[in-house]
């Protein structure tokens, strides 16, 4: 049986004991080292050679997922699994950003962080169940944006001239015809006739559809 070693950061001596001597009744497991503190990781770090590390996220002067950034940077190859109490979703995404393979909340039985523990040696990314579906739901919010992004298109696909885009934008200012024209330096008339062919391009029938549009195209 192979023995993972693992290292466990969290600044709070308490939780850093309890967490150690939980996991210390498992054989499959040898704790490398604790440390205490971001910064007292990374001095660690060049010394031990943990399988795993369990990673805290609030902890001051270099929270856990800065922590994570650096030493992704310097140990590519290291595992790390988040093991915090923090279930933000901004939380999540930082630390999964910042290269976490896993995410557990505290509250889990040693039990559940060894079969995580495992499963992330096996391949696996590994997160309690209140954190996987909030991950779910950040997808779904990316995937909409994504959409959304898309979905949008240019002047040109309608065919918009710039003096068109120019009346667009004027319209969105919420100026009458004649100020437009104005503005523009253009009679009246040919204010009417470039919002007449505007309507027309884009398939609409007022200045509100106009500037809905124009606004979700990301025109103005």
């Amino acid at each position: 049986m192979k023995i993972i070693k693992i290292g466990i950061v969290d600044d709070n001596p308490t939780l850093l004991k309890n967490i150690s001597r939980n996991l210390s009744i498992y054989e499959e497991l040898h704790i490398d080292f604790t440390a205490i503190s971001g910064r007292d990781a990374l001095r660690k770090l060049n010394e031990h050679t943990p399988d795993v590390l369990l990673m805290d996220i609030e902890m001051p002067l270099m929270d856990g997922i800065e922590t994570t950034r650096e030493i992704k940077t310097r140990f590519p190859d290291q595992k790390i699994m988040m093991l915090t109490v923090s279930d933000r979703e901004d939380k999540i995404f930082e630390a999964i950003k910042a290269g976490a393979t896993g995410y557990l909340l505290k509250e889990e039985r040693p039990s559940k962080i060894l079969a995580s523990i495992e499963e992330l040696m096996e391949g696996g990314a590994p997160m309690s169940p209140a954190i996987a579906a909030k991950t779910l739901e950040i997808l779904r919010k990316q995937q909409v944006n994504d959409t959304y992004i898309q979905n949008t298109e240019s002047p040109a696909t309608f065919n918009l001239t710039k003096r068109e885009i120019e009346v667009i934008e004027n319209i969105a200012s919420g100026l009458t015809y004649s100020q437009i024209a104005l503005k523009l330096f253009i009679s009246t008339k040919t204010t009417r006739k470039h919002i007449e062919n505007i309507y027309l391009k884009l398939q609409v029938h007022s200045k509100l559809e106009v500037v809905q549009l124009a606004q979700k195209n990301k025109w103005i």
